[in-house]
């Protein structure tokens, strides 16, 4: 007995590692764009009289993320000049992102949504192309903080950059709705523009942030990428500048591919990916018109900040915390068959919120016991995934894998808001519908259970 609290109290030590801080600032800069093109652009384009389908479909902007693998490679292997020389290569890629989306919120205050929709979206796009694009060099950044071997340690760091990820998006989402708020309430007619001023504040301060978590070399890297390129080289059966384009090229793009199929088999990769794409579908169903469930159904602005944001980031991080230590002492795969579970019965709490009305603290339960799932689904996920990229290919892998969950997250998700209305804003059918839509991923799940290889150590 002794000895089992003695490899828990250990697992839990885990935590303290000084990387695990640094990797919270990563979680927190990858998810802060999320409250500009989810929560606020949502609530944004609500208050400004659009419907629901507008909204919903708007939300197709979220799609390069599923594709943002496209380019992943290019992430891996170009480096920004001056800032690489400057920064570091990834970090170098994340600060030109910071900037772009920086800029971009300067161009939103500008914008009158009911005027200038197309251009508004047209920047929601040029928000997400940038924040999918930083996203794969701070999950690169991310695993390279921990060593291939450290399966403890890679958990760990999964729940902490979940825990980032969701301070970045839930107290960000704090800040956000309350300055809309004070601004709405001090009769700014554009207090939305107003605030994303004060929302790029926040982006500065985690640039200077970002200064203080270091970056390993990359030699070993570029060294197996050459080597690679080399090997095409040998097989094309002449050196000139064609042939050296090519097995750049085919390197850049291919080597990444080949080797996760290679490790893991062609049925097991298969199995793996149809798991990956269909895991969070019902989710993301949810999560795409739960704001505006929760506006239709009468609660302020405030009141969604508190339950939602505020209080949704305190359960996020402590059941997080948990997850982690549940996927380091029980395993991934069994974490994801827990979490899936959990994330079918939550979503009928929210069609017992929708048929019972308005409830502050029925809609308090819902919320809490949706971060909790969200939270063991999530760090399983992210751990599952970074256990089976290939230092080689670090960024690629990793986009590749993550790009595919958010495809189906993303792209059918953007038809929630039609949905709802081809329901006739029946609620309650609508979150039973995205209940069922868990069952497919935990039989891909159970399918592929035995036969994964992932290095949890």
């Amino acid at each position: 007995m002794s000895e089992t609290k003695q490899s828990w109290r250990e697992s839990f030590l885990v935590y303290k590692d000084l990387r695990m801080l640094r990797i919270l600032l990563l979680g927190a800069i990858s998810g802060f764009p999320w409250v500009l093109i989810a929560s606020s652009l949502s609530l944004w384009l609500k208050e400004e009289g659009l419907s629901r389908s507008t909204i919903g479909w708007a939300g197709l902007i979220f799609g390069v993320y599923a594709f943002n693998y496209l380019w992943a490679p290019i992430i891996d292997r170009i480096q920004i000049p001056f800032l690489t020389k400057k920064l570091g290569h990834r970090r170098g890629w994340i600060v030109l992102m910071q900037l772009i989306i920086l800029l971009s919120l300067i161009v939103w205050s500008l914008i009158n949504p009911s005027q200038n929709l197309a251009l508004l979206i047209s920047v929601g796009l040029i928000i997400a192309i940038a924040s999918a694009t930083q996203d794969i060099t701070v999950d690169a950044l991310r695993i390279e903080q921990i060593s291939s071997n450290e399966g403890k340690s890679m958990a760990a760091g999964a729940a902490i950059a979940v825990v980032g990820w969701w301070t970045g998006y839930k107290l960000g989402g704090v800040v956000a709705l309350f300055t809309a708020e004070f601004f709405e309430n001090m009769g700014i007619s554009n207090y939305w523009q107003a605030t994303f001023l004060v929302l790029g504040i926040l982006i500065i301060l985690m640039n200077i942030g970002l200064m203080f978590v270091h970056e390993t070399s990359d030699n070993n890297r570029q060294s197996n990428q050459k080597a690679t390129d080399q090997m095409i080289l040998n097989k094309l059966g002449s050196n000139n500048v064609l042939t050296n384009f090519i097995a750049y090229i085919s390197g850049t793009i291919g080597g990444p591919i080949v080797s996760f199929f290679k490790k893991n088999g062609f049925s097991i990769a298969v199995g793996i990916l149809g798991f990956v794409f269909l895991f969070k579908i019902g989710e993301a169903f949810l999560g795409r018109m739960s704001i505006v469930f929760y506006k239709e159904i009468g609660f302020s602005k405030g009141q969604i900040a508190i339950y939602s944001k505020g209080l949704g980031w305190i359960t996020t991080v402590v059941f997080t915390l948990i997850g982690g230590l549940m996927a380091m002492r029980a395993g991934t795969v069994k974490t994801m068959f827990f979490a899936g579970g959990l994330m079918a019965v939550t979503n009928l709490l929210f069609a017992i919120l929708a048929w019972t009305g308005k409830s502050e603290l029925l809609f308090a339960i819902a919320v809490i016991a949706d971060d909790i799932t969200a939270a063991f689904a999530t760090v399983a996920f992210v751990a599952f995934i970074s256990l089976l990229v290939d230092r080689t290919y670090t960024a690629t892998q990793y986009a590749l894998l993550a790009s595919i969950g958010t495809a189906g997250r993303t792209t059918l998700a953007s038809s929630s808001g039609a949905l709802v209305d081809w329901l006739n804003g029946d609620w309650s059918v609508f979150f039973v519908i995205t209940t069922l839509m868990v069952i497919p991923s935990l039989i891909c799940l159970w399918l592929i259970r035995n036969k994964v290889k992932i290095g949890e150590k």
